[in-house]
């Protein structure tokens, strides 16, 4: 295929959250999902149906609900993975199957303990076993760019003689470098028979930092679909980051021969900020595209040139991804239109929400502090977003600390309808909270991590807490935010326990793949 449309083929929800600690919810994957779908990426591959009933439900629950992109599971050679990948796609509006087997020597003989013609065997076997289920049917070589090149062309020519119609030639250890790579992609497309048939796909990570630079390249090399993840995320140091892509071939269109995604690019950035909320993993501010200092300028002769022609220093503007052009954005006499107009603006949609309750917080925040920032609504709508059946209430709170005291928490909990009051003591306020918070509910949950930041800058911006809790070998994330940091970091714990009542109700120990 000679077109310049590049594909994105967003793994977020698949390769994104195996990265440790980044694993989601059924429900979480599925507001993921619905924000890729307005975000405009061709491909959702949703998860590994295979791996766990839990992977399986997410697959066939995003098949269901999301209708635009191509939805896509991922399968081993075996009959039975593309049997059940098959199985929770069944309802897509337009599914396609993955599968995927080893091609490099390393992983034939150590992992897989196959020979080249049995590699070749079960890649045919399978890509025609998924094309009997749908015409939809992509192949990749794992860890192909350390896969001998004439055996690469051979398992190619028999997948797309099998009814694959996508190929995909992964760097999956982040092993290779711009040039090589735009080479084997080169080197593919003229060597594989019925090439012209086919798109040829990358899927890179960033072991070495050349994820993104590596498919790229790739695309210069005539790649025509790049996978990956809204910020980077994925296994190790990452996937390709799918927004630095994007920008490069909007930003640098003229050097790519006209290549270009149908990104919507306003959505890039809400569709970080609720990727980060949801997985309770922040932005590192100097990220490209979406880090908070990407549009920031502090030194006096930067500054002089953006207000002379913002153009000195900026190659894009804040606005083509998303990001308001002014922080400010309503206040407390702001009514109910401007504030649904907001939303928009923002990303969200008001009929998705609880407009009502929204509207509400919204209405208290304005009331608590000086100045309301996008920032501060976004991390609004998120919080509600991500909000379970609550089975344990925090009710009321009081927390006396300071250099005189010894930090005490006291805290009023629902549980199950049985309200219960508990003070404890602790090593910091925080420490005072959960224990007081674990006391009131009978949690034995183990705290892995504890992250606050600020929504915003000021004295009086928002604080918003992420907290990971582990118990019987479920792992949870809950977040929330506050003007007060200590209601944040007690909203945030109830949130995590919530979570694990309600993976406990439906027997999901995980959602990771494999």
């Amino acid at each position: 295929m000679s077109d310049n449309r590049v594909l994105i083929f967003d793994t977020t929800l698949r390769d994104g959250e195996q990265s440790p600690g980044c694993s989601m919810n059924i429900e979480e994957k599925l507001v993921i999902a619905r924000q890729l779908e307005k975000l405009g990426v061709d491909v959702i591959e949703a998860g590994f149906p295979i791996a766990s009933d839990g992977d399986f439900e997410a697959v066939r629950t995003v098949a269901r609900e999301v209708r635009r992109p191509i939805i896509c599971a991922l399968a081993r050679t075996s009959n039975d993975d593309v049997d059940r990948a098959w199985e929770a796609l069944s309802e897509a509006a337009h599914p396609r199957i993955h599968v995927f087997i080893a091609t490099s020597e390393i992983h034939m003989r150590d992992k897989l303990r196959m020979s080249k013609e049995r590699v070749l065997q079960e890649a045919v076997r399978a890509v025609t076993r998924a094309r009997g289920y749908c015409e939809d049917v992509e192949f990749s070589c794992e860890d192909a760019t350390r896969s001998d090149w004439e055996f690469l062309v051979e398992v190619c020519k028999r997948a797309v003689e099998a009814g694959a119609r996508t190929l995909n030639i992964p760097d999956t250890v982040g092993y290779t470098t711009p040039f090589e790579y735009a080479e084997l992609i080169t080197h593919l497309r003229r060597n594989v028979p019925g090439a012209e048939l086919v798109r040829f796909s990358v899927h890179c990570h960033d072991d070495l930092g050349l994820a993104v630079a590596n498919s790229l390249a790739a695309i210069r090399g005539g790649a025509r679909q790049v996978e990956c993840t809204v910020n980077g995320i994925g296994e190790r140091a990452g996937n390709t980051a799918m927004e630095e892509v994007v920008m490069a071939l909007r930003t640098r269109g003229e050097y790519f021969g006209g290549c270009d995604t149908a990104i919507v690019g306003k959505e890039i950035y809400p569709a970080s900020r609720l990727l980060s909320s949801v997985i309770g993993v922040p932005v590192p501010p100097n990220k490209a595209v979406v880090g908070d200092n990407a549009f920031a300028h502090e030194a006096g002769i930067h500054q002089h040139g953006v207000l002379s022609n913002k153009l000195t220093y900026e190659i894009m503007t804040p606005e083509s991804v998303g990001r308001a052009s002014t922080e400010l954005v309503l206040g407390k006499h702001s009514g109910r239109h401007a504030f649904g107009e907001r939303l928009r603006e923002l990303g969200f949609d008001p009929e998705r929400i609880d407009f009502n309750q929204a509207f509400k917080r919204f209405k208290d925040l304005a009331d608590a502090k000086k100045t309301v920032y996008n920032e501060d609504i976004e991390a609004l709508v998120t919080d509600q977003l991500l909000r379970v059946e609550e089975t344990v209430k925090l009710r009321n709170m009081h927390v006396v600390s300071g250099t005189f005291a010894t930090p005490t928490a006291t805290v009023e909990m629902e549980v199950k309808g049985d309200v219960r009051k508990v003070a404890s003591m602790g090593t910091g306020p925080v420490d005072a909270i959960y224990s007081a918070i674990e006391q009131a509910t009978g949690c034995k949950a183990r705290l892995l991590k504890y992250q606050v930041s600020a929504v915003t800058s000021g004295i009086d911006a928002q604080g918003e807490v992420s907290v990971t809790l582990e118990e019987d070998g479920m792992r949870v994330i809950g977040q929330a935010a506050d003007t007060d940091v200590l209601v944040a970091s007690a909203k945030a714990y109830v949130h995590a326990l919530n979570k694990l009542e309600q993976r406990h109700k439906v027997g999901v120990a995980s959602l990771r793949g494999i």
